[in-house]
């Protein structure tokens, strides 16, 4: 099973609690490890021209002359253009090119959001190096459902994501379920947008619905971000 072919699946049951299809999977743990790498291998680290989050940060720390508050500002527009840059695009076709271009679409939105969730984390004092807060800023991703994530993990479920992550003494294999369980959770978000946007289906008019959907979703989380990753 290749990563975009996950985009294409809707059989997770929806009444299962993604901590428990990440414990118990249905043959897509594969898959979603896969997910998971490359969002936090991209999204945090960068590849190629693909700035890191921390090259972000730093970036935009430097046009605002120092000031953080400021600096998350400029990375948060930066992203939200770019969302709705994507969300235009690739959506543009309609029907004829829906097939590719939303998974791909789906793909790069969560590393750009996963990349400004991360540059946010490192401007307010966090270190992006932690597997702690790595898993803190994919949980982020998908907002209010990370509440039910964190209870069945056993972490508290106030203070902000980082906050409890990085309190906490989890192993890596704990941290890893946690992850799973996000990549499961951005999978029903894929599935939705995929077929419950009739609109996409009209040329142009698909290309404006999508940029306003993905603008839409990446300010939700960039008010998240700026909720889990309190200044340290």
């Amino acid at each position: 099973m290749g990563l975009f072919d996950l985009f294409r699946r809707e059989n997770v049951a929806v009444t299962r609690s993604a901590l428990d299809e990440a414990n118990d999977p249905d043959g897509t743990s594969d898959s979603i490890s896969q997910l998971i790498q490359q969002l936090t291998g991209v999204g945090i680290d960068g590849v190629g021209p693909f700035d890191s989050a921390t090259k972000v940060a730093r970036d935009a720390l430097a046009r605002e002359n120092g000031d953080v508050e400021k600096a998350i500002r400029r990375v948060r527009g930066q992203h939200q253009r770019l969302a709705g840059a994507g969300g235009f695009i690739t959506n543009l076709g309609g029907f004829a090119t829906m097939l590719v271009a939303v998974p791909a679409n789906v793909f790069q939105f969560y590393v750009l959001a996963t990349r400004m969730t991360a540059a946010t984390a490192h401007l307010r004092g966090y270190d992006l190096s932690d597997d702690r807060i790595r898993t803190a800023v994919l949980l982020t991703l998908v907002g209010s459902n990370s509440t039910d994530i964190l209870s069945r993990a056993g972490l508290p479920v106030t203070g902000g994501a980082a906050v409890a992550f990085a309190s906490s003494s989890l192993p890596r294999a704990a941290l890893m379920v946690v992850q799973k369980a996000v990549g499961f959770r951005i999978l029903r978000t894929a599935g939705t947008r995929i077929f419950s946007r009739a609109g996409r289906l009209v040329p142009v008019l698909g290309g404006a619905i999508g940029a306003g959907v993905d603008l839409a979703m990446m300010t939700s989380i960039a008010d998240q971000a700026h909720q889990e990753f309190p200044p340290r």
